[in-house]
C-alpha cells in the first residue's frame, strides 16, 4: 500500500516546528482521565512524547510508515519507547488490544475522514476502544464562510524555513480550492528545498479534509453513540461561538 503522507512526513515537524499550544489543554485531558490513552493519527509523535514524558501510557495509530518511523526514532532518542506503543492502522479500522480511557485526534485529523461512512467506521472503531466512561477529543477548525470564499487555487507563499538537520531552506507554498457543496477543500502544500549548492527539489503533496458544522458535528457524535460534553471555542475552553478559531468536541463513551 502506498503511503498517503510519505511524502510531507520529512518536513512535517519542521513546517509544526513552535506548534504547542494545544499541549496544556491535552496533559489536562490526560490528567483527568488517566492511562492509557490513544492517539488517531498521531503522526510523528509531537503530543505522544510529552504525555509520555508525564508517565502516561500512549497507543499512537496512523496509516503512515514514513511518520511512524520519525516518531519511533523521536521516542528511541528520548529514551521513551518504553511508555508508547506505535501501530500502522487506519482508524476506521482499529484493531487493538484493550481498551482506553482518552482518545484523541488533534490538528484537524479527524477531517481526513471524507464521508459519512469515513466518520462513523472512526467513530464506532473508537467506541469500541473507549472504556465506560472514557472520553474522546475531536480537534477541529471552525470554518470561516468568508474565509472559505477565498479558497479559488490560487497558490500562495506560506512560509520559509531553514532545516536544521540538513542546512537546506525549505520554501512552503500552499493552495486551496474549496468545493462548498461537498464541504471538501483540496489542499496542495508545495515544498521547494534548495540546498547548498543551489539545487532546488520540489515536493508535492495534495491532500483534502472535510469540514464540519457546530450541529453536524453534534448530531454525528450523538449518532454514533456518543454523550456530547462539551464543544469548545480554543485550547483555554472558552466557550464555543461564531467567531472561534477552533471547534473542539469532548465527547463520553456511555457507561
Amino acid at each position: 500500500m502506498t503511503d498517503p503522507y510519505g511524502a510531507y512526513a520529512r518536513f512535517y515537524d519542521l513546517d509544526l516546528q513552535g506548534m504547542d499550544e494545544d499541549l496544556p489543554f491535552l496533559e489536562g485531558m490526560a490528567a483527568r482521565c488517566g492511562s492509557p490513552i490513544l492517539e488517531l493519527a498521531c503522526g510523528t509523535g509531537r503530543a505522544l512524547l510529552p504525555l509520555a514524558r508525564r508517565g502516561f501510557q500512549v497507543t499512537g495509530v496512523d496509516v503512515s510508515p514514513a511518520m511512524l518511523a520519525i516518531a519511533r526514532s523521536r521516542l528511541q532518542a528520548a529514551g521513551l519507547d518504553g511508555r508508547v506503543r506505535l501501530l500502522q492502522q487506519d482508524m476506521r479500522a482499529l484493531e487493538l488490544e484493550g481498551r482506553f480511557n482518552l482518545a484523541f485526534a488533534l490538528v484537524n485529523s479527524f477531517s481526513h475522514m471524507l464521508t459519512l461512512d469515513d466518520q462513523l467506521a472512526a467513530l464506532a472503531a473508537v467506541r469500541r476502544h473507549l472504556e465506560p466512561g472514557g472520553i474522546l477529543i475531536l480537534d477541529l477548525f471552525n470554518p470561516d464562510m468568508g474565509r472559505l470564499l477565498d479558497f479559488r487555487g490560487h497558490l500562495v507563499l506560506d512560509k520559509q524555513m531553514a532545516d536544521p538537520l540538513t542546512g537546506h531552506t525549505i520554501t512552503k507554498y500552499r493552495s486551496e480550492q474549496v468545493d462548498l457543496g461537498q464541504q471538501i477543500i483540496d489542499v496542495t502544500y508545495v515544498m521547494d528545498e534548495l540546498d547548498g549548492e543551489g539545487v532546488l527539489r520540489r515536493t508535492i503533496f495534495p491532500f483534502a479534509l472535510r469540514y464540519f458544522y457546530r450541529f453536524e458535528l453534534e448530531l454525528l457524535l450523538r449518532y454514533a453513540g456518543f454523550e456530547l460534553e462539551a464543544i469548545y471555542g480554543s485550547y483555554d475552553l472558552e466557550e464555543f461561538g461564531g467567531e472561534s478559531p477552533k471547534m473542539i468536541a469532548v465527547a463520553r463513551q456511555p457507561c
